[in-house]
């Protein structure tokens, strides 16, 4: 009874293990996209005065150009000077022109996220009364453009080309070393290798265009190419081709020398390849975590080994399935696949799924933000699609390991039939070959033989229906074991389940996370409140990062009657998913710039967790004050965030 149980427990515990990871970890390589937080003035704000300059806040630092920000007036003409700066932490500023008359002006902005994804966006604020506008601002999104979407598939294909390459390979050295003489499963390997190529290179070209104005006539821009060389994201790509020629010598190793050694030769050399292909899969998956989402936000000397050990084991699993496929399908009578290697590769695959789990976990703890994220936001709705695929691939996984054991236990009678089935395959290839002689004889004969053009014809014939027979006989010996046509059937249902999980991966790299569209979801929210409260009183929203471990959040200030003399002050923190904050300290600071006065402190009392308030705040003069809000999260991480503001 216990035996009967066991295999079932574990194949549920592996199942539940798998689903649990997929859940928690979201993309292999997906995280934090920058969202638009904060801006100042905020989208949909009427204000009485021009301002000097507008500012954006971000989730995290940008790179930015000299075209990434631009204000244009209701006519659509430029009314911004001079370059964007990074004016604190991660927000960023343009100066305006002065004397802007009424109206309604359009603020854009197209920039690249420090995961190597383009942002890019519009919003509206007025100047004395809203107008009507001629701006259209809907072309500027790369991403919705025809080379957003030869970008994106450039991407599905570098990462298929690194699943087979890497897969195929480990397959190999792992599971079925004979496979390396087996010539589909060269040109899987070979071809992964070819695609990897040709996908880097291509996504090289589309770079520059992707991340500025999406236009195809861009690609061919050797200034902007010139450009993508200088940048993080440029430096991987060229850093995976030079990879890629390691790669190249690899291969040339394990299907020439590596091949025709014998076996008890091999043993040494397959030592040797195992190291030096690890290392170089590992610097090809680090091109990847060294240049995108795992090389930001928290903790990213933890977040890239994790990445690069978590594409690792994708392309372990995936892509030896790939290459098992390949050799139940394509490879040849004489060397078919042992059932040992088989089971060998079941057992890798486990392991692969066990890895997969744990650096999800670690995954879904610093990317997903909150389970709401997965109903609130397109990218959780994405997951739960790819959780859905992942339920599916392991299910048939199960059906493919019971398969393989089926083959295990029909092994002993195989062994006793052995001697009947060696005898009449040995008939039958020496009737084979009685028949190949005759015809080469024939053929021999017919060719040093004065002879018409149609005897030529018909021996040549007669040698292609010998060749064909020879090909129906082969696949026949490879079908006959209905174990093993039931175990390609299921592995082909894998590779197509796959196939389709990669595409939904690829998708979700290209996503906004649920947890950085929360947040920008909740600055929003704070943004609309505060421009639509009376005008009697002041209510700022600035959201900030001191940069350490949760140390994102929004802080609102509320000042009432926003006028000369004593005023009512609140100070609000709340995280991005608009909970109270409770941090250790908050102070602000007025300073009146034109006048030279201040800063003037003003150090609330704590009233609650994430409430600080101070009364008796007195504002000397009116006019355009600087307010300095400085929130402290630990011990040593602290931020001060500005915001311009009319009181009186």
């Amino acid at each position: 009874m216990t035996r009967t149980i066991t295999p079932r427990l574990r194949t549920l515990v592996l199942l539940f293990l798998a689903v649990t990871g997929a859940l928690l970890a979201g993309a292999g390589p997906a995280s934090a996209h920058a969202a638009l937080t904060g801006s100042d003035p905020a989208q949909g704000v009427v204000v009485k005065k021009a301002p000097e300059q507008v500012s954006l806040t971000f989730s995290e630092q940008v790179s930015m150009n000299d075209d990434s920000l631009h204000v244009l007036d209701p006519a659509g003409k430029k009314v911004d000077v001079g370059k964007p700066s990074n004016i604190s932490g991660t927000t960023y500023a343009v100066q305006l022109k002065s004397g802007l008359k009424d109206g309604t002006y359009t603020v854009t902005y197209q920039v690249v996220s420090a995961d190597s994804h383009p942002v890019s966006g519009a919003y509206t604020f007025s100047v004395g009364a809203p107008s009507q506008t001629t701006v259209s601002v809907s072309g500027r999104t790369a991403n919705d453009s025809a080379v957003g979407w030869l970008y994106g598939f450039g991407r599905y294909m570098s990462y298929a080309g690194y699943i087979v390459l890497v897969g195929g390979a480990a397959f190999v050295l792992a599971c079925w070393q004979r496979g390396s003489g087996v010539r589909a499963v060269q040109r899987v390997v070979v071809g992964g290798w070819l695609t990897l190529t040709a996908a880097t290179l291509w996504l090289l070209l589309l770079r520059g265009s992707y991340t500025s104005s999406g236009k195809i006539g861009a690609v061919f821009d050797l200034d902007l190419l010139g450009q993508v060389l200088q940048t993080k994201t440029g430096a991987a790509l060229v850093s995976r081709l030079l990879l890629l020629a390691a790669a190249a010598l690899f291969i040339a190793v394990l299907f020439g020398a590596y091949d025709k050694r014998e076996d008890e030769e091999k043993r040494d050399l397959t030592f040797g390849l195992a190291i030096g292909g690890t290392v170089v899969a590992a610097g090809l998956a680090a091109s990847w975590a060294m240049a995108e989402h795992a090389s930001t936000g928290l903790q990213p000397g933890i977040a890239m080994p994790v990445d690069v050990v978590h594409l690792l084991a994708v392309a372990t699993w995936l892509g030896g399935l790939t290459a098992l496929l390949v050799a139940l399908y394509r490879a040849p009578a004489e060397t078919p696949v042992e059932t040992a290697a088989v089971r060998r590769f079941s057992r890798l695959a486990m392991g692969s799924v066990a890895v997969l789990v744990a650096t999800g976990v670690y995954q879904s703890w610093r990317q997903l933000g909150s389970w709401s994220a997965f109903t609130d936001t397109r990218y959780g709705q994405l997951l739960l699609v790819k959780i859905g695929l992942v339920t599916l691939l392991v299910g048939i996984a199960v059906v493919s390991r019971r398969w393989t054991a089926r083959l295990a236990d029909t092994a002993p009678a195989s062994r006793e039939g052995k001697q009947s089935e060696t005898a009449e395959a040995q008939a039958e290839a020496e009737t084979e070959a009685e028949v190949k002689a005759e015809v080469q004889a024939e053929v021999k004969e017919r060719v040093t033989a004065p002879a018409s053009a149609p005897d030529t014809q018909r021996a040549t014939q007669l040698a292609r229906q010998r060749a064909a027979q020879d090909s129906a006989r082969r696949k026949r010996l490879r079908d006959a074991d209905p174990n093993r046509f039931g175990l390609r059937r299921s592995v082909l249902a894998e590779a197509g389940v796959a196939v389709v999980l990669l595409a939904v991966t690829t998708v979700l790299t290209q996503t906004e996370p649920g947890r950085t569209e929360q947040e920008a979801k909740a600055a929003a929210s704070s943004s609309s409140a505060s421009s639509s409260s009376s005008s009697g009183a002041l209510t700022l929203d600035m959201p900030f990062d001191t940069g350490g471990q949760d140390g994102k959040g929004v802080v609102r200030l509320d000042l009432d009657p926003a006028r000369v003399g004593g005023n009512e002050m609140h100070v609000y923190v709340q995280r991005p998913n608009g909970r109270a904050f409770d941090v250790p300290e908050v102070k602000v600071a007025f300073t009146l710039e034109a006048k030279k006065i201040g800063p003037l402190p003003v150090t609330p009392d704590h009233i609650a967790t994430g409430h600080w308030a101070a009364t008796g705040v007195q504002i000397p003069m009116a006019g355009e004050w600087k307010i300095a809000v400085t929130v402290r999260t630990s011990d040593i991480d602290q931020v001060t965030v500005y915001k311009n503001a009319q009181i009186g």
